[in-house]
């Protein structure tokens, strides 16, 4: 199963899975196409979004295990 961690980056987390984006768009990160997600992180994405991305981890994370 694979588990998403709140450093890994953007670009990398809609490659396991692109059902990943509504997620990340509905906790307000609609940086999913712009360029910055091939190199930000997660957690540097929710500090420019101000916010904090635990729950967001664990919802991803919820999601994909849902899938196996």
């Amino acid at each position: 199963m694979s588990q998403v961690t709140k450093d890994m980056l953007i670009g990398e987390i809609i490659s396991i899975d692109q059902g990943v984006i509504p997620i990340l768009i509905r906790a307000g990160m609609h940086c999913v196409g712009c360029p910055s997600s091939q190199s930000e992180s997660l957690e540097e994405a929710g500090l420019v979004h101000g916010m904090e991305v635990t729950s967001l981890v664990s919802d991803i994370n919820e999601y994909l295990a849902s899938k196996e």
